[in-house]
Protein backbone atom coordinates (compact mmCIF):
# COMPACT_ATOMS: atom_id res chain seq x y z
CA UNK A 1 0.00 0.00 0.00
CA UNK A 2 1.52 3.51 -0.99
CA UNK A 3 0.73 6.59 1.40
CA UNK A 4 2.43 9.52 1.61
CA UNK A 5 3.82 11.16 4.73
CA UNK A 6 5.13 14.37 5.84
CA UNK A 7 8.07 13.22 8.74
CA UNK A 8 10.64 15.31 10.06
CA UNK A 9 13.41 14.31 8.81
CA UNK A 10 15.85 14.18 12.04
CA UNK A 11 12.94 11.90 13.28
CA UNK A 12 13.45 9.52 10.21
CA UNK A 13 16.85 9.26 10.33
CA UNK A 14 16.49 8.15 13.81
CA UNK A 15 13.82 5.71 13.25
CA UNK A 16 15.97 4.15 10.11
CA UNK A 17 19.13 3.61 12.33
CA UNK A 18 17.57 2.74 15.60
CA UNK A 19 15.30 -0.02 13.72
CA UNK A 20 18.47 -1.71 11.73
CA UNK A 21 16.25 -1.57 8.42
CA UNK A 22 18.08 -0.50 5.13
CA UNK A 23 14.76 1.58 3.83
CA UNK A 24 12.94 4.55 5.25
CA UNK A 25 9.72 2.46 4.14
CA UNK A 26 10.99 -1.16 6.11
CA UNK A 27 11.55 1.39 8.92
CA UNK A 28 8.53 2.99 9.28
CA UNK A 29 6.58 -0.36 8.57
CA UNK A 30 8.62 -1.83 11.75
CA UNK A 31 7.94 0.61 13.58
CA UNK A 32 4.02 0.32 12.75
CA UNK A 33 4.44 -3.09 13.97
CA UNK A 34 6.17 -2.09 17.21
CA UNK A 35 3.13 0.35 17.77
CA UNK A 36 -0.01 -2.29 17.24
CA UNK A 37 2.39 -5.15 19.10
CA UNK A 38 2.45 -2.39 22.27
CA UNK A 39 -1.07 -1.14 21.93
CA UNK A 40 -2.37 -5.37 21.78
CA UNK A 41 -0.33 -5.82 25.04
CA UNK A 42 -1.54 -2.69 26.45
CA UNK A 43 -5.17 -3.76 25.64
CA UNK A 44 -4.76 -7.04 27.24
CA UNK A 45 -2.71 -5.52 30.49
CA UNK A 46 -6.03 -3.72 30.76
CA UNK A 47 -9.03 -6.93 30.58
CA UNK A 48 -8.29 -8.28 34.77
CA UNK A 49 -11.35 -7.38 36.61
CA UNK A 50 -12.89 -6.86 33.08
CA UNK A 51 -13.86 -10.49 32.37
CA UNK A 52 -16.42 -12.27 33.92
CA UNK A 53 -15.09 -15.79 35.15
CA UNK A 54 -17.70 -18.60 36.36
CA UNK A 55 -16.30 -20.50 39.22
CA UNK A 56 -16.60 -23.72 38.24
CA UNK A 57 -13.14 -24.57 37.78
CA UNK A 58 -13.37 -27.90 40.14
CA UNK A 59 -16.13 -29.27 37.86
CA UNK A 60 -14.20 -28.45 34.82
CA UNK A 61 -11.15 -30.48 36.45
CA UNK A 62 -12.87 -33.61 37.53
CA UNK A 63 -14.58 -33.58 33.46
CA UNK A 64 -11.19 -33.57 32.53
CA UNK A 65 -9.97 -36.34 34.57
CA UNK A 66 -12.96 -38.22 34.25
CA UNK A 67 -12.23 -38.59 30.28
Amino acid sequence: MRTTLDIDAQLMEEAVRLSGERTKAAAVEAALREYVRLRRKKLLLELPGQVRLEENWEELREAELGE
